[in-house]
């Protein structure tokens, strides 16, 4: 479905600017004035991560006039294997410091703005209004529906991509023209069910094919060029190296962008997609609540390293729930492997002894508890989760171990 440039064009070019862009101009379907709208266009990169580096170096050396930077964390040692744009000495500073910095080595023509601002419901919709288009780079699915609603919202497209493991997947959320995310995903996975890359890892290179898929998507938006995958769901399995795509439709029932929406405001993400935080009121109590609303009691870090020096419970069982993969790159000593899958199926209680008490963990926390709600469901009279997972306790008691 083709569709009309979504950007005017700039003022004319330099003579710089058209020998630096002219592999564009010399293209019949961009041209001159298709280079002039990207001059004139501006893109949020939501996310400098794996799907963000190739598509900010991307857009940059395409042209975007405007490119907008929005990420919150820090650059940590294991993001190196797939986010290109930051380098080792980038460590410990802020992602969307780093990434201004390689965009302006690339191209010291385009203007970088940065937002050093984790995206909420506070200031999403005010961001994204400076911006003709959002690529969404992000890794969490509160993120990835306040972007669509945002948008809807806005009347802008959304250029989404998603990647696990071998797969990836791209499509443009885009109410004006076709579907939202919430049309093609109404509800967001119970939390823990849909591992993160941070706990079933991704292959570096495919940040690539799927961040350059969502550059070229919005090259091709901004020009009014081809046919944008709007209304369409590619997916990328790299192991075979096919690539097919799926029709999807706008629904009429939408709760953001249907025919008599429920949603006409940004809400609270995190609760809708049953986020538990692990701060406030939930640390203050000792407790967390699980997505089934029930109470798991938790420990951090230093309160196991005391009980398990201690003595002072000295037949305490300690429960990982992670996968092997994860077990070789760190772990607790003396903890049993029990995957969460056997907690889910029933297998895991006969396991594990009611006359001990159980600390269960995982990498950070959020299997951990659906784990421990599952126990306590079954009658087990002394539950606890490990805040912040084995994380914590590589941060808080034995650093030499590797993160992830």
């Amino acid at each position: 479905m083709a569709l009309p440039p979504l950007v005017e064009p700039s003022a004319p070019l330099s003579a710089q600017e058209i020998e630096r862009y002219a592999r564009h101009v010399l293209i019949p379907d961009v041209g001159m004035q298709g280079q002039r709208r990207l001059k004139n266009a501006r893109v949020l990169v939501v996310g400098a991560g794996g799907l963000g580096s190739p598509a900010l170096m991307y857009l940059a050396a395409a042209g975007v006039g405007t490119i907008g930077v929005a990420d919150a964390d820090v650059v940590e040692l294991s993001n190196l294997q797939r986010q290109v744009i930051h380098a080792a000495a980038d460590v410990g500073g802020l992602k969307s410091e780093s990434a201004a910095q390689a965009l302006a080595s690339v191209n010291p023509l385009v203007r970088v703005v940065r937002h050093d601002v984790r995206l909420d419901s506070t200031n999403a919709l005010q961001i994204i209004a400076g911006y003709d288009l959002v690529v969404d780079g992000t890794d969490n699915f509160p993120t990835r529906y306040l972007l669509s609603d945002a948008c809807v919202l806005l009347g802008k497209p959304d250029i989404w991509g998603s990647i696990y493991r071998f797969d990836g997947q791209a499509s443009i959320w885009w109410a004006r023209h076709g579907p939202c995310y919430r049309c093609v995903f109404p509800q967001p996975p119970p939390p823990g069910q849909v591992p993160s890359c941070g706990e079933g890892g991704v292959l570096g290179v495919l940040c690539a094919a799927i961040g350059s898929v969502q550059a070229a998507e919005a090259v091709k938006l901004i020009v009014g060029i081809g046919d944008p995958l709007v209304g369409r769901l590619m997916v990328h399995d790299c192991l075979r190296q096919s690539w097919d795509v799926l029709t999807v439709h706008r629904d009429p029932q939408c709760a953001v962008c249907g025919q008599s929406p429920t949603v006409t405001d940004l809400v609270d993400y995190e609760a809708f997609c049953a986020v538990t935080e692990l701060h406030g009121a939930a640390m203050a109590s000792g407790a967390l609540t699980a997505a089934a609303g029930v109470a798991v009691p938790q420990i951090s870090a230093r309160e196991l390293a005391d009980l398990l020096s201690g003595g002072d419970t000295p037949g305490v069982l300690l429960v990982d729930v992670r996968g092997a993969q994860e077990r070789e790159i760190n772990g607790i000593p003396a903890a049993r492997a029990i995957h969460l899958d056997e907690f889910r199926s029933g297998a895991a209680v006969r396991q594990i002894p009611f006359d001990r008490p159980v600390v269960i963990f995982c990498r950070a926390g959020v299997r951990s508890q659906e784990a421990s709600r599952l126990l306590m469901e079954s009658g087990h009279p002394d539950v606890r989760t490990l805040a912040g997972g084995v994380l914590a306790w590589v941060r808080d008691v034995d650093p030499a171990q590797p993160g992830y």
